[in-house]
């Protein structure tokens, strides 16, 4: 039974998310097409799985002393958040080079990052993400962010991984287009069996492992399911652009918790 934000998803409406073969990997006009056909490209083993478990313990080993939550949020927003090792891990060349190559020019990386951590047994509302895309964050510069999930460890289903709602982006270009949307800044719902329902499409899940990164569009509605297992989730997402498109100034300074964005 997969849920989150306690919500149980219609096991009808769940689908395997789809990997890029690696025979495809190197094709470039083929990976632009099939992010603009599917609004993501699920990349197993992109990263080193041992760079990926070293930043792991690196977070847990300044963490793991924090005592109650006051604690933990500052050595989070104090000392991780801003420090040389996260900013490394986010522009290392397996990373950055991707993206240059990708986009075909030079990559920015927005300096607001997150730092997504759940614990087993956190599935109330409000304690996984919500279903979004990231377009209704991001209005103060291109729509052609690319967002990088990348899960800190292995992250099977259980552990609450991202999932994606399958062809949402192009109902959210359709209605971006029109001028139908009037959407603040904010998730759309943690009902995410009522959208996919509502949207005739199903929430695509998997088990990631260390060292996989999923890219997605800044139109593709996605959320997170609730960590049924036993083990800390542990995530981070990062979006680059272009670095001559242009650039949301809110998304400057390093993520806040209070930052109310």
């Amino acid at each position: 039974m997969l849920t989150s934000n306690g919500y149980v998803l219609d096991e009808r409406r769940v689908g395997e998310l789809s990997v890029v073969p690696e025979r495809e990997r190197g094709e470039l006009q083929g990976l632009r097409e099939r992010l603009r056909r599917d609004g993501y490209l699920y990349l197993t083993g992109l990263l080193d799985a041992e760079v990926v478990q070293g930043f792991r313990e690196y977070y847990f080993g300044l963490t793991g002393a924090a005592a109650d939550r006051p604690s933990y949020r500052k050595v989070l927003i104090d000392q991780i958040v801003p420090g040389p090792e996260y900013a490394a891990f986010c522009a290392q060349p397996a990373l950055k080079g991707w993206f240059e190559w990708f986009l075909g020019g030079e990559p920015f990386l927005h300096k607001r990052k997150i730092i997504r951590q759940t614990a087993p047994g956190e599935n109330g509302i409000g304690t996984a993400t919500q279903a979004h895309y990231d377009l209704v964050y991001l209005r103060g510069g291109s729509d052609q962010v690319l967002s990088a999930w990348i899960p800190l460890g292995d992250c099977p289903v259980s552990r609450g991984g991202l999932t994606y709602l399958e062809g949402s982006h192009h109902r959210v270009l359709a209605e971006e287009a029109a001028g139908t949307l009037k959407r603040p800044a904010a998730s759309m719902t943690a009902d995410l069996p009522g959208l996919a329902e509502q949207c005739d499409a199903d929430w695509l899940v998997t088990d990631y492992a260390a060292g996989d990164v999923v890219i997605h569009t800044a139109h593709t509605i996605h959320a997170a399911l609730d960590n049924v297992s036993t083990e800390m989730r542990l995530s981070t997402d990062i979006r680059y652009q272009l670095a001559d498109d242009a650039i949301d100034r809110r998304w400057q300074n390093h993520w806040h918790d209070q930052d109310g964005l």
